[in-house]
């Protein structure tokens, strides 16, 4: 093949455009390349062309799961139809655990709907872990008013078997059981009349483990709504795809689980070593060949005390545990972030194809912020008792401050929980410290 070189001259003789002509003995007839266009891709560009197009292949997938979930939501949540046709003969026990310490505004009301559902054959076992918690009082006037209901008190949880202070608060209670089912329900949550029977229900042939996709109550104020916000879209979203999947994501805050197959494994005893036992809890289903599905009635959070350092102390918390369990996560949690996602696929496609990269920065965060607020009106099953202005200022909010409480999680692997603090581990092995960091040895 036979190269050769023209040259331009402009009005004071100067080289202007050098071009390369292929001779037709090449193959191509008349072909012209511009040498200020064919230049061969240096190891930079190819680098930063992998990372973009990898960058857009995640920005891309982030739609598929937000449709995904709205879709599996709408389909999975407040469906009553099982409801009503129902032979309440047939229905077995359940033994329902409240681990419960301290007390707020609402717990008297949040644990009186556990005496008043809709559902024939239940046990209450309320456990408490010592006879000074404020928390007796209040279960000992809830006896006084339903004294023909199932119910009883543990009090001083004190069998350590484990550095879990829940378990060890629950495990005499769990021993004392008399029915095959048992629902492990935390002190906070409010409950539906038919949202036991929901549960089981749900518990099929096939389905070793029912939970509830955490949730909250119409509360006021900031946080209140700032709650709302988060379990109802980014929480949830992440939530019900893994449930789609079946991937592991069960929250020990409401889960029913059959007892018998939790006995095979060394019954409730055996979870006592990991502060994430709900993870274990399921994966002890899950490995014996069993599913875990979602409810069709989230769980209704209702703490009667809430503040912003507190939410963002159990985002932290979370995020330590799940990172323990799956360290992947830590990758791949901050591509689920709208503004990051934002960023990183602005980025991508202004150096891919010259777009405008804040013009599409905005596009995608309207588009991410409304298909959030869908995803939150099929959680709530209606409208959502505040405005449009809160919902924006509670959602910025918690975008602008997530990647910072990522951050702030993975800085130290000491985690806090009900004024304790423990030494993480991989898989959700924790040892409690004392005071001056030390371990103690359970």
């Amino acid at each position: 093949m036979k190269l050769s070189v023209t040259t331009t001259a402009g009005d004071a003789g100067t080289l202007i455009a050098p071009n390369l002509v292929r001779s037709s003995e090449g193959g191509v007839n008349g072909l012209e390349l511009e040498m200020g266009l064919y230049e061969p891709m240096g190891l930079f560009d190819l680098v930063r062309a992998v990372v973009c197009w990898t960058i857009l292949g995640l920005w891309c997938m982030q739609w598929v799961v937000h449709m995904v979930s709205i879709l599996y939501g709408k389909c999975r949540l407040h469906d009553k139809s099982a409801l009503g046709s129902v032979d309440l003969q047939s229905l077995p026990g359940v033994s329902i655990l409240k681990p419960l310490t301290g007390v707020d505004p609402n717990l008297y009301a949040n644990l009186e709907t556990f005496f008043n559902m809709d559902y024939p054959k239940y046990e209450l076992l309320l456990c408490i872990e010592n006879e000074g918690d404020p928390a007796v009082m209040v279960v000992r006037s809830l006896l006084e008013k339903y004294p023909k209901s199932d119910a009883r008190l543990f009090v001083g949880g004190n069998k350590k078997v484990g550095v879990n202070p829940k378990i060890n608060n629950m495990v005499e209670a769990y021993e004392c059981g008399k029915y095959d089912l048992v629902l492990i329900s935390d002190s906070g949550l409010r409950m539906k009349e038919d949202s036991l029977m929901d549960m089981v229900l749900s518990l099929t042939e096939s389905v070793g483990l029912v939970h509830q996709l955490p949730f909250v109550c119409d509360r006021e104020g900031f946080v209140g709504v700032l709650e709302k916000v988060y379990f109802g879209s980014q929480h949830a979203k992440i939530y019900l795809l893994s449930d789609l999947l079946g991937i592991n994501c069960v929250t020990g805050m409401s889960c029913l689980f059959r007892k018998n197959v939790l006995e095979q494994a060394g019954s409730l005893r055996s979870l006592g070593c990991y502060l994430a036992e709900d993870y274990h809890l399921a994966k002890t289903f899950i490995d014996r060949g069993w599913r875990c599905r979602i409810s069709s009635n989230p769980a209704l959070q209702n703490a009667g005390t809430y503040s912003v350092s507190s939410f963002q102390a159990r985002m932290i918390r979370w995020i330590k545990l799940r990172t323990s369990l799956i360290p992947i996560t830590a990758v791949l949690e901050p591509t689920f972030e709208c503004l990051l996602m934002g960023l990183w696929s602005a980025w991508a496609v202004s150096s891919l194809f010259e777009w405008s990269g804040l013009a599409f920065f905005f596009v995608h965060a309207l588009l991410w912020f409304l298909l959030d607020y869908i995803l939150l009106l099929v959680l709530q099953g209606g409208p959502v008792p505040f405005s449009k202005f809160e919902y924006v200022t509670c959602w910025l909010f918690r975008e602008l401050t997530s990647i910072s409480l990522m951050v702030r999680a993975h800085c130290s692997h000491v985690l806090t929980w009900r004024n304790r603090r423990y030494l993480l581990r991989r898989g959700g092995v924790g040892e409690e410290l004392t005071s001056y960091g030390h371990q103690l040895h359970i």
